[in-house]
């Protein structure tokens, strides 16, 4: 089942528990904590945030298994 973004947000992102990737985008991961883009990027420039990404170059990668964590859907993912 895939989830679509408010009226004002084209992308379309699959259920938390269905993403397989072990990290996803700022969008993404604003997207499933409820935070916007700017929030995600601030705890990353500050390093003081709940969640830490990975730093792929000049992107940064938000870890799905810490996502699910802070959301409380730890170990309710698909074992694609």
């Amino acid at each position: 089942m895939q989830v679509r973004a408010g009226a004002n947000q084209a992308p379309i992102f699959p259920a938390i528990d269905q993403e397989t990737r072990p990290l996803v985008s700022t969008r993404q991961a604003a997207f499933y904590l409820l935070r916007g883009e700017q929030t995600l990027r601030i705890w990353a420039s500050q390093e003081n945030g709940p969640i830490r990404p990975v730093r792929v170059g000049r992107r940064l990668g938000w870890p799905m298994s810490r996502i699910r964590e802070l959301v409380g859907q730890e170990g309710k993912h698909g074992s694609r």
